[in-house]
């Protein structure tokens, strides 16, 4: 029993030693948040007072915190108080978040098209995206978007989009082709569930009508002129994320997988599902370079027709390819890049890229082995150049010229692509 006794004493005597020794979080302070609220930000953090200091949980919290649109960077410093206890500053520099959004072009008909709106990513500073825009482009298009990640708690969030969009589009059945009014009347809800840091699941339910009038182009008895739908869509999205921001530079692993299901009632389409998974891969290259990849493959319901999900388009796929060129039931893209700093200042950086994209479309009611037909295949590189503020998020402006090293007797041979944001 004495035995026993001595070893339980010896036990206790290194437990509380060891448990005397360990360091321990006094305060936690936020600095250089301005429109950010500090609660905010402390109702996110893992590392909290009186916590165990732990340099593992303080480098997660600094990748999400770099992850949020109102914050450009983050980093930590731990400095000693008294005893065994440690403060702990995290210091951040906050993005600009209320963006106006203004596009002008022209149609294929040389219509004078416009789109104006604005969006903050920081609304009440509590990391809500809320916003909408107004377009014209022949028609008349609005959308009004609300997505708040954190709304109900840490991990469960809350998205709300209403949408009335038209726009002329092709549409492809054999070798014709006809142009149609295509108007979109959509309400989607949204649950937002962050698992932990790397894992998010949102699923929900968007309720839309679908509306399709002939404008022009040819016709086909099969093919109705006017068609009316009322359908609905269930959404799942599963997220794996691993990037690691520093500024304009990106390092790590995602993939993000679409899940939806189409449930309609009517003598024309049947429900029909649709699933894609979008890969991305990010290699930080030196000081100055950043390698960035994605790949794409996605499938449909493989019905023949032209309403076919999938689009081949220089703004989604293909830099060079055309405006909304073909569709398919389903889709193959690789995207790979490299991206170089050639300035680099307080607040902005210019980039070089060079690149290459390559796709391959399964036909409407076509077979898998369509995805190696000669004539579904597309190959484009290029160059561009990207300008990026590095105090306002999301502020990248982007040109790209590609050119086509397939098939360039049918189809584009290549040309200039413009827009916000990095492509991928």
């Amino acid at each position: 029993m004495a035995y026993k006794n001595l070893l339980f004493f010896l036990f206790f005597c290194f437990a509380t030693s060891f448990y005397g020794q360990k360091e321990f979080i006094a305060d936690v302070k936020i600095q250089g948040a301005e429109k950010t609220r500090i609660a905010f930000i402390k109702s996110i953090l893992t590392t909290k007072k009186g916590n165990v200091l732990d340099s593992l949980s303080l480098e997660k919290d600094i990748v999400l915190l770099k992850r949020l649109p109102a914050i450009s960077h983050a980093y930590y410093q731990v400095f000693h108080s008294h005893e065994n206890a440690y403060n702990v500053f995290i210091n951040i520099e906050e993005n600009f978040t209320l963006i106006p959004e203004v596009n002008i072009w022209t149609t294929t008909n040389n219509v004078f098209s416009y789109k104006l709106g604005v969006y903050d990513y920081n609304f009440l500073g509590r990391n809500i995206t809320f916003g909408g825009y107004y377009q014209f482009n022949g028609f008349d298009s609005y959308a009004i978007n609300f997505k708040a990640e954190n709304l109900l708690s840490k991990k469960w969030g809350l998205a709300v989009n209403h949408q009335n969009w038209k726009s002329e589009e092709p549409l492809y059945f054999g070798d014709k082709t006809a142009n149609y009014l295509y108007n979109n009347v959509s309400f989607e809800v949204l649950a937002l569930y962050q698992i932990n840091l790397e894992h998010q699941i949102d699923f929900g339910v968007n309720l839309f009508s679908e509306k399709y009038s002939y404008i022009s182009g040819a016709t086909d008895p099969s093919i109705p002129q006017n068609l009316d739908l009322n359908k609905a869509l269930l959404k799942f999205v599963y997220l794996y994320n691993t990037l690691d921001y520093y500024y304009q530079y990106v390092n790590g692993f995602k993939s993000q997988l679409f899940v939806q299901y189409v449930v309609t009632e009517n003598d024309f389409q049947n429900d029909f599902f649709i699933a894609w998974n979008d890969f991305f891969y990010y290699k930080r290259l030196g000081e100055k370079g950043n390698w960035a990849n994605r790949l794409r493959f996605g499938l449909s319901s493989n019905a023949e027709t032209p309403f076919a999900p999938f689009a081949l388009d220089n703004n989604v796929n293909l830099r060079g390819v055309g405006i909304l060129v073909d569709r398919g039931t389903g889709s193959f893209v690789f995207n790979s890049e490299y991206r170089h700093t050639i300035f680099d200042k307080k607040w902005l950086a210019i980039q070089s890229n060079v690149f290459t994209d390559f796709g391959s479309w399964r036909n409407p009611g076509g077979k898998l082995n369509d995805f190696f037909q000669n004539k579904n295949l597309k190959l484009y590189s290029g160059v561009g150049l990207r300008f990026i503020s590095k105090k306002i998020y999301n502020a990248t402006f982007r040109i790209d010229y590609g050119f086509s090293l397939l098939n360039r007797k049918n189809g584009s041979k290549g040309g200039l692509v413009f827009g916000i944001g990095q492509y991928f």
